[in-house]
């Protein structure tokens, strides 16, 4: 039935409330017909029983059989009478009815006064009494049952059809009364379905009357013309949409343009520098290593710390120059992602690092297995800038120690470069990963100022992000993600 259309299920439930009622108001007329036929009956029988004792009271006071037979003869011209029978006061049988009657048809003896139904039959002991105190005998009269079961059957025959005719105009009534209710739901639900399928929200669901039907199809219908507001306002941002997308998307190529251009003057930058301006260095490194080593003597002391200072300035602006080119093939540099073993790169450069300077005692501790995504040039960049960057500011430490590891926070993998060596202030952290930035002079510890600020770049190029903690004179500590 949870399947079934809606003017069914109205048609069935009219149906089954209507048989209920019909059924429930039948049982109680039958009932009613059944109990009021046994009760008549009981009457009738009562009403001869008393008569015919009355007339038998000669008989019984002088024992006159035949009397009696000829009293009870008379039941003869009752069809339903089944058996009588008049006992003396000593509850002898006087005479029967009929005369040869069977045990099973009267009893033995009398028993209690009364009218009862027995074994489909209406039997009663009826006093024979002559004045009020002087019993004479019993009379014992039976009947069938045939008018109850007459009734019952005539009443059952009786609500069967009136319920047939019943239902027949039930169904009939629901039939054409059902509409009144299925019509406003079956066109709010063509409606709906017709909106749904045609994305046409400016349908509207016809209306049938005032009652809770026509308040659903009012709020219905409401509901219907909000949403086609909404889908208008839609389709305006749609429309402001795409037009912003082509505006930003003409915006990008011209920058993109613009980008390209400005990549093609930094590699005319790039091939300068390393051409134009190295040549002057190694001229100006080179003559003055020719006076230092021919005109020393003429030279003085002063002279040659003169020369030796020059020297020294030009070859820190060679690193300088190398430092400045590496960060901007690091910015330029194509990205080719692949799993990378850090933990191999890492000892490969603790190796390195450990042959050029032997003789500088640095503990490393490289953990295995450190694994992640991205370009393995770029990424033993960072590497080697944050290890050289331990092991050079824990040099002077008795107990240098250089750690790489990783540990996981909130659900995110974190890699750390950690070192014991000469540390920074948190106060000047923020300058840590800028160009030319430094926290430790050059007298203290070499350096130009890039390597920090090619590290962060390569790992944003990664969509990572660095950071650092620190302790003056007690070590830093360099976090990173990727």
């Amino acid at each position: 039935m949870r399947d079934w259309r809606i003017k069914r299920k109205l048609t069935a439930i009219l149906l089954l409330i209507s048989g209920l009622v019909l059924s429930l108001t039948s049982a109680a007329f039958v009932t009613y017909e059944v109990v009021t036929n046994r009760e008549t009956i009981k009457i009738h029988l009562a009403t001869r029983s008393r008569i015919l004792a009355a007339n038998s009271t000669a008989a019984l006071a002088f024992a006159n059989e035949t009397d009696a037979k000829e009293m009870l003869a008379a039941l003869r011209f009752d069809p339903h009478m089944v058996a009588a029978a008049l006992y003396d006061r000593d509850g002898r049988v006087l005479a029967t009815y009929p005369v040869a009657a069977s045990a099973d048809l009267v009893p033995a003896a009398p028993q209690p006064d009364g009218y009862r139904f027995e074994g489909g039959r209406l039997v009663g002991f009826t006093p024979v009494a002559q004045g009020a105190n002087q019993r004479l005998g019993t009379l014992y009269i039976a009947s069938d049952t045939k008018a109850v079961s007459d009734a019952l059957r005539l009443s059952g025959i009786v609500a069967i059809v009136v319920l047939a005719i019943a239902l027949l105009a039930a169904y009939a009534l629901a039939t054409a009364l059902q509409g009144r209710i299925s019509a406003p739901i079956l066109a709010l639900a063509e409606t709906a379905t017709a909106a749904s399928t045609r994305q046409d929200y400016s349908l509207r669901a016809p209306k049938f009357g005032e009652d809770e039907l026509g308040t659903l199809t009012d709020a219905f219908n409401q509901m219907l013309g909000r949403i086609e507001e909404q889908k208008k306002e839609l389709q305006q941002h749609a429309t402001r949409l795409e037009q912003r997308v082509a505006e930003r998307t003409r915006e990008l190529e011209k920058r993109a343009a613009e980008l390209l251009a400005a990549n093609n003057e930094l590699d005319a930058f790039a091939y300068s520098v390393s051409h134009d301006l190295r040549a002057p260095l190694r001229s100006i490194d080179g003559f003055s290593q020719v006076l230092l080593e021919d005109y020393a003597t003429q030279l003085g002391d002063g002279g040659r710390d003169s020369l030796h200072r020059v020297r020294a300035a030009s070859q820190r602006m060679a690193t300088l120059i190398d430092d400045l080119l590496k960060l901007a093939r690091v910015t330029r540099a194509e990205m080719r992602t692949e799993r990378v073993d850090l933990s191999a790169i890492a000892r490969d450069i603790v190796v390195d690092i450990q042959r050029a300077a032997p003789d500088h005692t640095v503990e490393f501790a490289v953990s295995p297995g450190l694994e992640a995504q991205g370009d393995s040039r770029l990424l033993r960049v960072v590497l080697d800038n944050l290890l050289r960057n331990g092991w050079k500011y824990s040099s002077k430490r008795p107990h240098a120690r250089v750690e790489f590891h990783a540990l996981d926070e909130n659900g995110e993998r974190v890699f750390v470069v950690k070192d014991n060596g000469a540390g920074f202030d948190m106060r000047y952290a923020d300058k840590l990963f800028g160009v030319f930035q430094r926290l430790h002079s050059a007298a203290e510890f070499e350096g130009t100022g890039v390597g920090l600020a090619t590290v962060r770049r390569i790992i944003s190029r990664h969509g990572g992000r660095i950071w650092a903690e620190g302790v003056v004179d007690q070590g830093a500590t360099f976090y990173f993600t990727l």
